[in-house]
């Protein structure tokens, strides 16, 4: 896509959907209305681009992204999780199918990078996937009533919203999206808005109707078929047109993710007294553990994971859970805790890991590199829309569809990531420690109400908080490569003594979201055979050797030896050598032995050609097999050249036809011991059976109904044919 620059005016990189189309040559404009089937009028008050942008807007495949394929849908996922706007080096595949339909444009970056735009009138419509936060601002936008997203879209352009609303919901989204807009906006509210919101982050960011209207002290109370409805002129409506309060069906009122974060951070003041004494608490001791299990970068293990189960073959349903069988082969194969192992399978498909996406170099997470894609499958936990410490089953996609009723367990993490970043301080602190922290927290009240809540329209039995918080401190974040854990060196007497924890450099450097600092970032073969992966290889590098490798040693780097079975398997399945070693290369270069064994098994010692054939005659007797090749009858049915002591038969030709042209030279033809009869293509001739007349008799007249003639002939008086 080309842009259109002004004289005089700053180079703009415009992400709305008409901003988009009207920087676009008219050409091109032209060729999109065709590829959809739209039609531009001439005569319309609106013009070009804002015809084809309410075209656009209404697809099918915004609300149903199963009919672009799973590539492109992955690579939707990828644009939203960027914010819409993604920048590349070289153009994916999967985009093609995308810009055909006008859904992602690309154009040049001033960094000569290409940029993949997704327009906020798409962003807003694409359903919620696992892995997203299903709590933030986009997904509630996705998900609510074409009334409440009317609200939104007027409020914030200042005039009526009309149809289609994803397009004046586009400046709605520039300030929801935006942390600084969003949270000069919230500076805005009324004391009254502002108390309400407090009440609201109180209770846990959610609240039922009934619940708002008290909240409120609305005394009016409209009822409708599902209860209680809150008047469309009161404090909470003004909330919702703000998209700080977005109903969520049944009778839900959620405050999003976003804005329950700039809340959270002026609301410090009622935590100082108790935070200060578990502080002084943790400084004071000396906590130093017997013995400890220090946790493991989550990169190498996930890569491994990935690439052995593509090695099996095994296919896993997107919208299903992965199998128990194959997660439990892969942490005895691995050594790995069962529940690691399951962990990480959920966060790395969340993260399209095991797509065959993740191949490509061009986008994530096969752009990502080893150290970048910890921080990612950190922040996908976070988000908790894959794995949720509140179910006994925390893998989401265990459940239907229709029964993924997400639990406020983020909530939950939110309070132990902030007793985690104000204690450990590099030091060793007890896990009782931190489950003060959870009880002392305002939000704690809040958040139990809305476990015990969401744990009887389940069906399950309502857990507490802290057990909520032991789970993640002791389970979640040590298979995320975050925290220590060691056993707490006490007296005999002493019996199930807490368990310390210590926050790792790694973890730390994911709580301030950025990439921590690796040991070994080269990429190099510590042996002839054995490839060592270091934390600056890409994503997509590592997972297109598992055709042609055997994943080796596993810790806080992944090994991967590279052996003759193994490269001959890889040829065998059809891999070209050259391939391999383009892909070897794209790492690091061959080793010696490597090198010698792709140049010894990708070396052509000869060259045999397929020839399609239906049969073979053994023919031993010369003359007669050269009287088959060269007679006119018989020389169609055979190849020429065929191999000494027979002919090959045509596959063109049939057993019987073969059989009746060589019996036509004197040549018998055997198949299983029995000579081949020909069948003959002469019809048989017909055969009288019908009895004889006397002599003298007169013939019967043949007629074509049978019925009619034996009702109009007569009685004949002459006496009846012998039988």
């Amino acid at each position: 896509m080309r842009e259109v620059k002004k004289k005089g005016t700053p180079r703009q990189n415009p992400t709305r959907l008409i901003d988009v189309l009207r920087s676009l040559p008219k050409a091109e404009l032209e060729s999109l209305a065709q590829r959809i089937g739209a039609s531009i009028d001439r005569n319309l008050r609106a013009d070009g681009p804002m015809q084809m942008a309410r075209k656009l807007v209404t697809m099918v495949e915004l609300r149903d992204t199963s009919r672009l394929g799973t590539a492109p849908a992955q690579l939707l996922r990828r644009l939203v999780e960027a914010g819409g706007v993604l920048q590349v080096r070289v153009v994916p595949p999967t985009l093609e199918p995308l810009a055909a339909r006008g859904l992602v444009f690309a154009r040049m970056h001033e960094s000569n990078c290409i940029e993949l735009v997704l327009p906020p009138a798409y962003l807003v419509q694409l359903p919620m996937w696992e892995g997203e936060d299903p709590r933030g601002i986009r997904a509630l936008l996705a998900q609510s009533s074409a009334e409440t997203q009317a609200a939104i879209a007027s409020h914030y352009a200042g005039r009526p919203a009309t149809h289609p609303i994803a397009l004046p919901l586009e400046e709605a989204w520039s300030v929801l999206s935006n942390p600084e807009a969003l949270a000069r906006e919230i500076a805005t509210l009324s004391s009254t808005e502002r108390r309400l919101l407090d009440s609201v982050y109180q209770e846990g960011c959610e609240v039922d109707t009934e619940e708002l209207l008290d909240l409120e002290r609305e005394p009016l109370r409209l009822r409708n078929a599902t209860g209680a409805a809150p008047s469309r002129r009161g404090v909470s409506f003004s909330l919702e047109r703000r998209g700080m309060l977005i109903p969520v069906h049944p009778n839900r009122h959620i405050i999003p993710t976003e804005v329950a974060a700039i809340i959270g951070a002026e609301d410090v003041s009622s935590r100082k007294s108790k935070r200060a004494q578990i502080r002084a608490f943790v400084l004071d001791g000396d906590h130093e553990p017997r013995r400890a299990r220090f946790a493991l970068d989550p990169s190498p293990i996930a890569i491994a994971l990935a690439m052995a189960a593509r090695e099996g073959g095994t296919e896993v349903r997107e919208t299903a859970g992965t199998p128990r069988s194959l997660l439990l082969r892969l942490s005895q194969r691995f050594g790995r805790d069962f529940q690691t192992v399951a962990l990480l399978v959920a966060l790395s498909r969340a993260l399209g890991l095991w797509e065959g996406s993740s191949l490509s170099r061009a986008t994530p997470p096969g752009a990502w590199s080893l150290s970048e894609l910890g921080l990612a499958l950190f922040r996908v936990w976070r988000q908790g829309g894959a794995w949720d410490e509140g179910r006994p089953e925390p893998e989401v996609l265990r459940l239907p569809p229709d029964a993924r009723d997400s639990s406020p367990v983020r909530i939950v993490r939110e309070i132990v990531l902030d007793a985690l970043e104000d204690l450990a301080e590099g030091r060793w602190l007890p896990f009782e420690a931190i489950a003060d922290w959870v009880r002392s927290d305002p939000r704690t009240p809040g958040v139990t109400r809305l476990l015990r809540r969401w744990a009887l329209r389940v069906g399950l039995e309502p857990p507490l908080p802290t057990d909520i918080a032991q789970t993640i401190v002791l389970e979640s974040l040590p298979a995320l490569g975050i925290l220590d854990v060691g056993e707490a060196d006490t007296d005999h007497d002493v019996v199930d003594a807490p368990p310390l924890v210590r926050i790792t450099p790694r973890g730390r450097a994911y709580f301030q979201g950025n990439v921590p600092q690796a040991e070994s970032s080269s990429t190099a073969f510590m042996q002839e055979t054995v490839l060592r992966i270091g934390s600056e290889a890409a994503v997509g590098s590592v997972l297109t050797l598992y055709p042609f490798c055997e994943v080796g040693k596993v810790d806080d780097t992944l090994e991967v030896e590279i052996t003759n079975a193994a490269i001959s398997r890889a040829l065998a399945s059809g891999v070209d050598g050259e391939v391999i070693r383009a892909t070897i290369s794209a790492l690091v270069d061959p080793s010696i032995t490597v090198a010698k064994a792709l140049d010894q098994l990708s070396v052509v010692v000869g060259r045999i050609t397929f020839v399609a054939a239906s049969g073979f005659l053994w023919c031993d007797d010369p003359d007669v097999r050269e009287m088959l090749r060269s007679r006119k009858q018989t020389a169609e049915c055979f190849i020429d050249p065929s191999p000494p002591a027979g002919l090959l038969l045509s596959p063109t030709v049939s057993l019987d036809a073969l059989a009746r042209r060589c019996r036509v030279l004197g040549v018998e033809v055997i198949s299983e011991g029995q000579v081949v009869r020909a069948r003959s293509t002469i019809p048989p001739p017909m055969l009288d059976n019908s009895p004889a007349r006397p002599s003298g008799a007169r013939p019967t007249p043949r007629t074509d109904n049978p019925v009619r003639s034996s009702r109009s002939r007569k009685p004949s008086k002459s006496p009846s044919r012998p039988p």
